[in-house]
């Protein structure tokens, strides 16, 4: 086991007693005898539970307060997050050096663009690991990475990186939040070799406040290539930035590392050509540098795959010299991710989505490819989470009131707010853009009815796309998380339609 100095080393002006640490924490109900607790202050002042920390036989305290005096050591640092990040990597013996990493950052696409990644390097004949907001993949263990959408803390991204290390993957794939970035949760950015944005858009402003302190966070990712390092398979550093979003700019100007350029931009570097986009089957031409050229196909249905595919192409085929050949047969290989534009099928003849846009940009690109995959309505279910920017909740409703012909307000973790002041703000965006009451747009609480009453709506050849949770496990009211998955719920209500043997519907507070 790491002593404290190990772990610490350069982060405290203290002397530091050489005790060996067993672990670490940053939650005081999960700390065992010999854990190194972090009392990290954001959101929750962890300083009010040192007592119960001491009780569970924590070893030493690391926080950022002065003048602290317990019955254990508590040792000083400018930043608690900076240090348990250090903390981590050096806790599990810096696996990030032994991989070689690429970080997937943005405010939509990141799955997916991910999953194309990792498809990529596997038909490359790489062993490769993922973490994504949905599972971390290390060979054929697949394990869950949260209740709800979170980022892992830094400890349990270390364990899982040391895990892929040690079973003798060369490769990892990583999904990288704004939160995990400005809270150094995840891997830390130098430790990436490549680094991929999809778009930063209207998202998180209720965490960052500002567009610029979102798109600062982002780009910690990117800055991180700046920073020299020390790795057992070195590769050329990357950063492969989208032309097409407004974002590029400001991220071209933060990267003193190697650039590319994608996107459908006359002056990308990376560009697709020749784009066809039909359902079950988009395909465009690849144009790089050196007279790179070469057709891609993909079941990933929606034109903005096209960015995350060419995202993809960029990080693997330019940034790690992977051939076209893996590219294509990687891209292809990919048939769908958990609750991206993910079909429900029990016998109806309409078709039911559920999907996860839950940003404007996202519900946007959903709605507009929805309308192509049918010639009659499109239905939309979604709602806007409480405690979350505000702004989106209008912006969302009416998106929805241009482009779906009957949008279904709902709820979407209202957490500690008034749900029907949620859907009030939602109601008055639909209604600015023509939005009837009743007629072009309900309100309909409880979400596993809002999802039958869609159902109830919909004509041969229809479209129900219910939009927002995609993979999610959970539900939050208040302060608890209640279990709801939409796939689950659709599945439920389409058997009750059909009366056909299905799931129960999950229950919710709103719920008679």
């Amino acid at each position: 086991m790491p002593s404290l100095p190990q772990l610490l080393d350069g982060l405290s002006a203290q002397t530091l007693p050489e005790l060996e640490v067993r672990g670490l924490a940053i939650d005081s109900r999960l700390v065992q005898p010999g854990d190194l607790f972090f009392a990290v202050v954001q959101g929750v002042d962890r300083y009010q539970f040192l007592d119960e920390v001491i009780a569970r036989g924590a070893l030493a305290v690391v926080g950022e307060r002065p003048g602290v005096v317990l019955d254990i050591p508590h040792i000083q640092v400018r930043d608690a997050r900076a240090a348990l990040a250090a903390a981590s990597a050096a806790f599990y013996g810096y696996p990030a050096r032994e991989l070689t990493m690429i970080g997937v950052t943005g405010s939509d696409g990141k799955t997916t663009t991910a999953n194309f990644i990792y498809h990529i390097l596997q038909a490359a004949g790489f062993a490769t690991g993922m973490i994504s907001t949905v599972n971390a993949q290390i060979g054929e263990q697949v394990l869950d990475t949260g209740f709800h959408v979170t980022t892992p803390e830094a400890f349990d991204t270390q364990r899982y990186l040391r895990q892929m290390a040690d079973a003798g993957l060369s490769h990892a794939v990583l999904e990288m939040t704004s939160i995990g970035l400005a809270q150094r949760r995840g891997a830390r950015p130098e430790e990436f070799d490549i680094a991929a944005v999809t778009n930063i858009t209207h998202e998180h402003l209720n965490d960052h406040g500002t567009y610029e302190a979102y798109f600062d966070a982002k780009a910690l990712l990117f800055e991180g290539l700046n920073q020299p390092a020390d790795k057992a398979r070195p590769v050329g550093r990357l950063a492969v930035l989208n032309r097409d979003d407004r974002s590029y700019e400001g991220l071209a100007a933060r990267v003193q590392a190697a650039q590319l350029s994608y996107g459908l931009h006359p002056e990308a570097q990376l560009r697709a050509v020749d784009v066809v986009n039909q359902p079950d089957d988009l395909r465009f031409t690849a144009e790089g540098p050196g007279g790179l050229r070469f057709p891609v196909r993909t079941r990933m249905f929606g034109a903005y795959n096209v960015s995350n595919a060419l995202a993809a192409i960029g990080s693997t085929v330019i940034g790690l010299g992977v051939s076209p050949e893996a590219a294509q047969e990687g891209i292809a290989a990919l048939q769908g991710v958990p609750g991206r534009m993910e079909r429900i099928e029990m016998g109806q003849d309409f078709t039911a989505i559920v999907d996860f846009a839950h940003t404007p940009f996202a519900l946007i690109a959903a709605l507009q490819a929805g309308r192509q995959l049918t010639s009659g309505k499109v239905i939309a279910v979604f709602g806007s989470a409480g405690l979350r920017d505000k702004a989106k909740r209008r912006m969302m409703a009416e998106s929805s009131a241009e482009l779906a012909d009957i949008s279904v307000l709902t709820a979407e973790d209202p957490r500690t707010e008034s749900l029907d002041d949620i859907l009030e703000e939602m109601a008055a965006g639909a209604r600015h853009k023509g939005g009837v009451e009743g007629k072009s747009f309900f309100r309909v609480p409880d979400r596993g009815a809002a999802i039958s009453f869609a159902l109830l709506q919909a004509k041969p050849g229809d479209l129900v796309m219910v939009l927002g949770k995609g993979h999610e496990q959970s539900m939050c009211f208040g302060e608890t998380e209640y279990p709801w998955d939409d796939r689950v719920a659709m599945r439920a209500a389409l058997a009750e339609l059909l009366g056909v043997p299905g799931p129960e519907m999950p229950r919710l507070p709103t719920s008679g």
